[in-house]
């Protein structure tokens, strides 16, 4: 398999604008088809959505804040997985972390993870807002709770998006029991190549197709 290949099937090609539309999305499917990437991640009330039987759907639920009540993350990811959404991309609450409340991160992920049983569970820990201690703390959290992924980011952060540092760190701490997710300002092959390179399996990327460009056959 080519590098381009390789990488391509790593991707989440994402679209997560409030202002997307449904014509916006169906060119998103469209490329991703074409890029062959592994799913696209849309927004909520965009599904369900009309996919090719290879590509995989994913969603978001806490979006972008993550400060909604676990009971609201919970009702919003268990109708995306009745839309047809195979992959759940929650945000974590960011106070209960910096409160370090770990039991209460852990509780808030649990709520979502049982609502979604049979979707793959990506937690969003805004690792650059976060300290390389809550860094560990929420990885750890989000395993306990049965998390399938961590991810860096959600793109919508002021603190930024994913850091290589980060990925290395979360990899360090989940080990290869879960999978880490890159996400947010990657936005050249190099980019994605060192972000896999620092530990990550899977990538949410707007500019996959500028990704892709740049990488070998």
């Amino acid at each position: 398999m080519t590098t381009r290949a390789r990488i391509a099937r790593l991707i989440d090609h994402t679209l997560l604008k409030p202002e997307a539309t449904t014509a916006q999305v169906n060119a998103l499917i469209a490329e991703a088809a074409d890029l062959n990437t592994y799913s696209v991640c849309v927004s909520p009330s965009l599904l369900p959505v009309d996919v090719p039987d290879d590509l995989h759907v994913a969603t978001v639920c806490g979006f972008p804040s993550g400060a909604h009540a676990t009971a609201v993350k919970a009702a919003e990811a268990a109708d995306a997985l009745a839309k047809g959404a195979e992959e759940i991309d929650m945000v974590v609450n960011l106070r209960l972390v910096k409160e370090g409340d770990v039991d209460a991160v852990e509780a808030d992920i649990r709520g979502v993870r049982e609502a979604c049983r049979g979707a793959v569970l990506k937690v969003i820990i805004e690792s650059a807002a976060l300290t390389d201690e809550e860094i560990v703390s929420t990885c750890r959290a989000a395993e306990a709770a049965g998390a399938d992924f961590v991810k860096t980011s959600t793109g919508f952060h002021p603190a930024g998006g994913a850091s290589t540092h980060a990925v290395a760190l979360m990899r360090a701490t989940v080990g290869e029991r879960l999978g880490v997710k890159a996400s947010g300002g990657i936005r050249t092959a190099a980019d994605a190549l060192a972000m896999v390179e620092a530990g990550a399996n899977r990538l949410g990327l707007s500019a996959s197709a500028a990704v892709l460009e740049g990488l070998a056959d």
